[in-house]
């Protein structure tokens, strides 16, 4: 990276004192919270859940405290759905209809009015479409979708549906993230031309596992496969749980927190696409497992500068630039700085307790109670939560703020780093086209090709 005078002013801004954060916790899934009011019976929404895995009867039940009335479970895994209907037991769920095969619940698509999605990611696109396509509102998990075309073509289709759409990147409710995009695009922090990110999660890896098991009784591991590439089961291999570990189910740590750690500087800096991607590859053309890194360099937009953003998945910060402002030894999972020329911003993944300081400042601030931003206006609308905001559109009361242009985008940013990662070379992006101008070979992997079996 070259150090231009801007760069080293920021530097020395940076190292001029010793902050400690300490940040949420990064083992769970994120608290969804709902509004307190209650919510006449006759306005419940009807929900499916496909993929009752832990992630999805977390939403689940999330979703339920918002006013949602759960009618369907659907999953490829009969132990599954039993894990969901004893989980939703008390809350209305008991007498939920189970599904193997999601083409059967659309068949029964008059029974319910929105389906939270919550598979492994190679099964975002496909289903997304077909209960869009069946006018059904849709709330999936992160990251949107398992491929950077799958993220444009449900972008395009949702502006078409017109139904009420809402990615799993739960921090958007954030008043402190929303504050946050308040005070940087008033200039508070002056120009940026540096983030740094850092996370944990798995490195992904190609291929498959060795050897075979027999499958257990009650799942049907074709259809879990879906329109991925056919391969034995390998027990402990795939499900549950660890399939983000493989490329042609997920796509490792990046994807996974891309859309909650890209989420506050892409408000808040009008990111766009980047137009090049660098990786840290070692001497064999490697990403080392345990320091997986890439650089996204985004262009200039209208008046405001070029910016590089920095993502390193080991968990630990770039101890050169910011082990002066975070306790390295307190911060254990992951997080964003935002550095401009007259302060920065802090926020974990989770984007919920952001945190200022500006040039001159001994120490952060919470972002919420910074005296020196206290006269920057409200732009924004604050967020009765994740899932309220999703069951009030679905009722027609309101927008979402992490819709499927959104989440689409944040997807096909983070995907396109995992790109660079996969063809183990450093990538010129053009992301309206969706094209590595310097890496026709790339095309395989924008588009991915799905078995049909299962589609449709």
């Amino acid at each position: 990276m070259k150090h231009n005078k801007t760069n080293v002013t920021r530097r020395s801004f940076l190292k001029s004192s010793a902050i400690g954060i300490g940040v949420a916790a990064f083992g769970g899934p994120m608290v969804i919270r709902c509004s307190a009011a209650s919510t006449a019976a006759n306005s419940k929404v009807n929900l499916a859940l496909v993929g009752c895995g832990g992630q999805g009867r977390g939403v689940m039940n999330w979703l339920l405290s918002c006013g949602a009335n759960l009618v369907a479970l659907c999953d490829p895994d009969a132990g599954q759905i039993a894990n969901a209907r004893k989980d939703a037991a008390g809350k209305g769920g008991e007498k939920a209809t189970g599904y193997e095969d999601y083409r059967k619940l659309l068949d029964k698509a008059d029974t319910f009015d929105a389906v939270l999605i919550g598979t492994p990611d190679h099964w975002h696109a496909p289903l997304c479409k077909a209960f869009m396509k069946a006018g059904k509102h849709i709330y999936c998990e992160k990251p949107l979708t398992h491929s950077v075309s799958e993220a444009r073509q449900l972008r395009e289709l949702a502006r078409s549906s017109k139904v009420v759409t809402q990615m799993g990147n739960q921090g958007s409710d954030s008043s402190s993230l929303r504050r946050s995009i308040e005070i940087i695009q008033a200039g508070a922090i002056g120009p940026v031309h540096e983030i740094y990110e850092w996370g944990i999660g798995v490195t992904a890896r190609e291929g498959r596992a060795e050897g075979e098991d027999p499958i257990p009784a009650g799942f049907n591991w074709d259809l879990w496969v879906g329109p991925s590439a056919m391969r034995p089961f390998k027990k402990g291999a795939y499900h549950p749980a660890v399939w983000r570990g493989w490329f042609d189910f997920g796509n490792g740590g990046l994807a996974d927190f891309c859309c909650h750690s890209i989420n506050l500087p892409m408000r808040s800096l009008d990111l766009g696409y980047p137009e090049r991607l660098v990786t840290n590859l070692d001497k064999s053309g490697q990403q080392p497992a345990d320091k997986p890194a890439v650089e996204f360099h985004f262009p200039a937009r209208g008046k405001l500068p070029p910016v590089n953003l920095y993502w390193q998945g080991n968990g630990q910060p770039p101890a050169a630039v910011i082990a002066p402002v975070v306790d390295v030894h307190k911060e254990k999972d992951g997080g964003v700085l935002i550095v401009g020329e007259k302060g920065c911003i802090y926020s974990s993944h989770w984007n919920t307790d952001a945190m200022i300081r500006l040039e001159g400042e001994p120490r952060l601030k919470d972002v919420l109670q910074h005296p020196a931003t206290k006269d920057i206006p409200q732009t924004l609308p604050r967020s009765k939560g994740h899932g309220q905001e999703f069951i009030d559109a679905c009722r027609g009361e309101g927008k979402t703020f992490s819709d499927f242009d959104i989440g689409g985008k944040l997807t096909e940013i983070g995907l396109s780093g995992v790109l660079a990662v996969r063809a183990g070379k450093n990538l010129d992006w053009n992301g309206e086209k969706m094209e590595a101008t310097n890496a026709p070979e790339v095309a395989r992997l924008v588009h991915t090709e799905w078995r049909p079996r299962w589609l449709g």
